[in-house]
């Protein structure tokens, strides 16, 4: 237990790292690019086929895609929510569904809530991860409002909570247990996934090697084919370097 009070501790200190849309990157242009479409899977399109990674993310499509996209994102960072909104629909009917561009989603856990949040997005495995994210994003307002708005007597009784405690009660704050439930996940179950040690780990390191291997300082980050360092920026400037990569 004392090993997952110092994992909680380290989640708290992420709540320093940035939610990156005041550093959005410059778009850029780039002309069409026609790219044949990838024959897909027998069981459909590209997007219905969802790995998980070796580094911890989620990929969706065509893991041999000519254009690997990986996005950093919290799932507290209205930044990130408004890439869902304005990108990722583009992004997989465009890309990800002809097989020529994969998405692969790493979490970057930036505070308390987030960890929260995305260990329920990644509850469900494979099957539930990618539209668990896209329906947290859209609530996102409503979840984080509920635990801005938590009686401060109930926050500050936390502070000497066992840790796995801490993490069930801002569940329950935010409403996000009957959120999953109401979306495939039971309760038992995320009661289970919010004391997972090793996912807690494996997120924490997850941050870390984001930022020793792909200088990611803040979300959302994108990093195209394994090329260092990771740029920031909305779908206006991510789309053109998919087109740009997709061309060469």
């Amino acid at each position: 237990m004392k090993k997952f009070h110092r994992m909680l501790a380290l989640a708290m200190t992420l709540v320093t790292a940035a939610c990156n849309g005041e550093k959005m990157a410059e778009t850029t242009n780039a002309a069409e690019v026609a790219v044949a479409a990838v024959a897909p899977p027998e069981n459909g399109d590209w997007s219905t086929v969802v790995t998980k990674t070796p580094e911890g993310g989620f990929l969706m499509g065509n893991p041999n895609a000519k254009v690997k996209l990986v996005e950093f994102a919290s799932m507290t960072c209205h930044y990130c929510a408004d890439f869902e909104e304005q990108g990722s629909k583009s992004l997989v009917d465009n890309y990800v569904k002809k097989g020529v561009v994969s998405w692969e989603f790493r979490n970057f856990v930036r505070d308390p809530m987030d960890m929260v949040a995305t260990l329920l997005a990644r509850c469900g495995g494979e099957a539930n991860f990618f539209g668990m994210t896209r329906t947290l994003f859209h609530d996102q307002k409503n979840w984080v409002g509920k635990l801005q708005a938590a009686d401060p007597a109930k926050l500050q009784a936390l502070q000497g909570a066992p840790a796995a405690q801490q993490f069930l009660t801002i569940a329950d704050l935010g409403g996000l247990k009957t959120f999953a439930a109401q979306r495939g996940v039971p309760r038992a179950m995320a009661d289970q996934c919010l004391a997972d040690q090793a996912e807690i780990d494996k997120l924490v390191q997850m941050n870390s090697d984001a930022g020793s291997t792909y200088s990611v300082t803040g979300t959302p980050s994108f990093v195209i084919n394994g090329a260092a360092p990771a740029f920031t920026g909305s779908w206006e400037v991510v789309e053109p370097k998919i087109k740009e990569a997709l061309g060469s």
